[in-house]
C-alpha cells in the first residue's frame, strides 16, 4: 500500500519514542531519493543546502522558495520529512504560526523553529518573544489536526552565546510552550550534550554533528534521541565539484573527474 502522509507522520513520531537515530538532509530531490536508498528512516531538509542550489546564501531564500522545496522532497520519497523552517520567516509570533500553517500543507512530518534574529548585535529575540513565537507554532500545528512534530531551537551557541543555563532555559520555555523536541546546534562537548539532555527529559534531543565528533553509538549513550548534519552533506558535494572545477579552470586538466560517483550506479539507484 502507498505510504501516506498520515503514515510519514506517525512513523516520525514513533522514531523519537526509543533509541537513537540519523536525520540526514538532503539538499535536492536526488539526494533525498539517495539517502533513502541508503535505509535511512527519516529526512530533513537543510536551509543552507537548500539555498545553494539555487544559488543563494543561506538565509536569503523567501518562503514561496521553502514551501516548493519541501513539496518536492515530501513527494518524492516514502520517509518522513523534518522541514528546516529557518526563524518561520516572519518576526511576529502570529505571523510565524500563519507560515507553519502553510508548511504542514506541503506534506512534512515535522518542522523546526529558531529563535535567532539574524541580527549580529541582537541575535536572539528576547525570551518572552522566542516564546510566543513556539506557542504560536504548536498552535497553528494543532488547528490543523495534523500531527505534525514540533522542534524548539535555541541558537546561542552558533552566535557565539556559549551560555548552557541560557540555552537550558530556553529549551525548558520552548518544551512547556509545545515543543516536541528540543534542539541546541553548536553544542559539542560530551558534558554540554549530557546536560541538555537531562535538562528536557522526558522530551528527546536532537544533536547536530556537521563534522568529525560523536559516532552514533556515542551520542545514543548520552541520551540523544536523533541526530541531523545540517548542511555537512551539501558541502561535501559542493567540494568535490568545486575541486574537479577549480583543476579544469585552473590547470586545464581533467584528473579529478576519475572520483567521481559511477554513472551507471546512479542510474540504477534512480530507476
Amino acid at each position: 500500500m502507498p505510504i501516506t502522509t498520515a503514515d510519514k507522520r506517525a512513523n516520525f513520531r514513533q522514531l523519537h519514542e526509543s533509541g537513537c537515530f540519523v536525520l540526514p538532509n538532503p539538499f535536492d530531490v536526488g539526494s533525498a531519493k539517495a539517502l533513502q536508498h541508503l535505509g535511512f528512516k527519516a529526512i530533513a531538509s537543510t536551509s543552507a543546502g537548500f539555498a545553494w542550489t539555487i544559488g543563494k546564501a543561506d538565509y536569503r531564500v523567501t518562503i514561496d522558495d521553502v514551501l516548493a522545496h519541501l513539496t518536492a522532497l515530501s513527494a518524492a520519497v516514502d520517509l518522513p520529512l523534518n522541514a528546516d523552517f529557518e526563524g518561520g520567516f516572519a518576526h511576529k509570533a502570529e505571523k510565524v504560526g500563519a507560515n507553519v500553517a502553510r508548511a504542514v500543507n506541503t506534506g512534512i512530518a515535522g518542522l523546526s523553529i529558531e529563535d535567532s534574529t539574524g541580527d549580529a548585535a541582537k541575535p536572539l529575540y528576547d525570551r518572552e518573544l522566542a516564546i510566543e513565537r513556539i506557542r504560536a507554532a504548536r498552535a497553528a500545528i494543532d488547528a490543523t489536526r495534523s500531527g505534525v512534530f514540533l522542534t524548539g531551537r535555541c541558537e546561542a551557541f552558533l552566535w557565539g552565546k556559549a551560555d548552557l543555563n541560557l540555552v537550558i532555559d530556553r529549551l525548558n520555555a520552548y518544551s512547556e510552550a509545545g515543543a516536541d523536541c528540543l534542539y541546541a546546534p553548536g553544542i559539542k562537548t560530551s558534558e554540554e550534550i549530557a546536560a541538555v539532555v537531562k535538562a528536557v527529559h522526558p522530551k528527546p534531543v536532537n544533536l547536530l554533528i556537521g563534522a568529525t565528533g560523536l559516532s552514533v553509538a556515542q551520542a545514543a549513550e548520552l541520551g540523544v534521541r536523533r541526530i541531523s548534519v545540517g548542511g555537512s552533506l551539501a558541502r561535501s558535494a559542493w567540494a568535490g565539484f568545486m575541486k574537479a572545477a577549480r583543476e579544469i579552470a585552473e590547470q586545464g586538466t581533467f584528473a579529478e573527474l576519475d572520483s567521481g560517483y559511477p554513472g551507471r550506479d546512479l542510474n540504477n539507484m534512480f530507476g
